[in-house]
């Protein structure tokens, strides 16, 4: 199955370009790491990256978001995917989006002393009191439960389509 491209003639012409690089943290017991995120009274999850920066390159823009939001040192292995198909933002109607993803590792004395949730969206009354706010929160998937529906934005529900077949790949017999 492939991915459905919106129909991007019913939108208005986007008026910004943006660039984000996602990072695809897979540890020793085979979970990876996600993002469960509140954004202005919605719950999204999504694979840890962000925005690139002017005068930056992708792999440093990773690294930089990595270390911003998990404290994580990490080393940029593979390219896995960049967008190839029309996405407008997920939060706005005039923000065209082009997504790179990158495998990565970190140090495991790292990996074990990074600060995750249990279950999706652990947020305090507290942080999803303000609809207006933002507030994320690092879990583990494991890989034997990871699905399409385990992801909201449309480009990483393609990565984990890409991911589950490397999967079935690698798990057939020889």
């Amino acid at each position: 199955m492939m991915h459905q491209p919106i129909a991007y003639q019913t939108l208005p012409k986007p008026q910004k370009f943006t660039i984000r690089v996602y990072g695809l943290l897979i540890d020793r017991h085979q979970r990876i790491l996600v993002s469960d995120e509140y954004i202005r009274g919605n719950y999204f999850t999504k694979f840890p990256g962000g925005g690139l920066e002017l005068g930056e390159g992708t792999r440093d823009c990773l690294q930089r978001e990595f270390l911003e939001e998990t404290g994580l040192h990490i080393v940029v292995q593979d390219h896995f995917y960049t967008t190839d198909f029309f996405q407008i933002s997920a939060f706005n109607t005039v923000d065209q989006i082009m997504s790179i993803y990158y495998k990565i590792t970190a140090p495991i004395s790292e990996i074990c002393n990074l600060k995750t949730a249990a279950t999706p969206f652990q947020f305090t009354p507290q942080q999803i009191a303000d609809v207006n706010g933002q507030y994320e929160m690092l879990r583990w998937l494991p890989l034997s439960e990871l699905t399409i529906e385990s992801v909201h934005l449309p480009i990483d529900k393609v990565v984990v389509e890409m991911l589950l077949n490397q999967q079935l790949i690698a798990n057939t017999p020889k």
